[in-house]
């Protein structure tokens, strides 16, 4: 559940929230076209260049909005390779995520590529882009351009909940995270958050308050099968969410 406030109170939240999505589609424009200049650089050179666009907007959602975070388990955060399996709750991860971890690519669904500056702004930055409606070509795709991302030295963050969910809701975890990760023999790094709780699925209204983001250890591949190992991430975000419970509001 979202916080309730007064009439008065959320009209001061929307009116700022209007504002930083204004700022988030200048700033998009802007750096779609630094993006596409960057082109001719290495994935990795090109995803730092780009990153700068999630950063000012964090930046500007914390001082602007008050949507700060904090970390539990700094220590689990990955310096190599690694596999992401996080909740997903809001658009916010997408933006943080790049702020907290090593250059990482993203699985998604290929569609996003189509919407105008956000989109091919998006595809500088080698994503996975797949079609949800073939899972078979999906999952060949994701292993065979997991291998390639890998081995420039990205982290790959899949979201194997498929789509945002509500504060406090878990869906049911699909396998294609984890099956990458035991095809490549990489280890999985489980991530729980709760910005659902501020940032709300297709939420205006941004809250201010104290979103927390926990890392946990990393889960190694050998000797388990996609699915012990799905269940072994999906069981640990579970529990991390129901320990961190919903942000708190200021």
């Amino acid at each position: 559940m979202l916080p309730e406030k007064s009439s008065m109170v959320n009209s001061v939240y929307a009116v700022k929230s209007i504002i930083f999505e204004l700022l988030r589609v200048g700033l998009t424009i802007a750096f779609t076209f630094i993006a596409l200049a960057s082109f001719p650089l290495s994935p990795i050179t090109r995803y730092k260049i780009i990153r700068l666009w999630s950063w000012i907007l964090i930046k500007i959602s914390i001082n602007f909005c008050g949507l700060e975070y904090k970390i539990i388990g700094k220590d689990n955060i990955p310096n190599k390779p690694t596999i992401i399996l996080s909740n997903h709750q809001s658009a916010w991860e997408t933006l943080a995520y790049q702020s907290i971890f090593p250059p990482q690519v993203w699985v998604l669904k290929k569609e996003l590529l189509l919407i105008p500056f956000f989109g091919w702004g998006l595809a500088m930055t080698s994503p996975i882009a797949i079609d949800r409606q073939n899972k078979i070509k999906s999952l060949r795709q994701t292993i065979k351009q997991g291998k390639d991302r890998l081995k420039k030295g990205f982290c790959i963050v899949v979201f194997p909940e498929g789509t945002r969910a509500n504060p406090m809701e878990l869906k049911k975890f699909q396998i294609g995270g984890a099956f990458l990760a035991c095809k490549t023999r990489t280890s999985v790094t489980p991530v729980a958050h709760n910005a659902g709780s501020l940032w709300g699925k297709n939420a205006v209204i941004k809250y201010p308050g104290q979103i927390t983001v926990s890392v946990g250890p990393e889960i190694k591949t050998d000797g388990l099968s996609p699915e012990q190992l799905n269940q072994l991430a999906e069981s640990w975000i579970a529990k991390e969410l129901k320990k961190i419970g919903n942000a708190k509001t200021k």
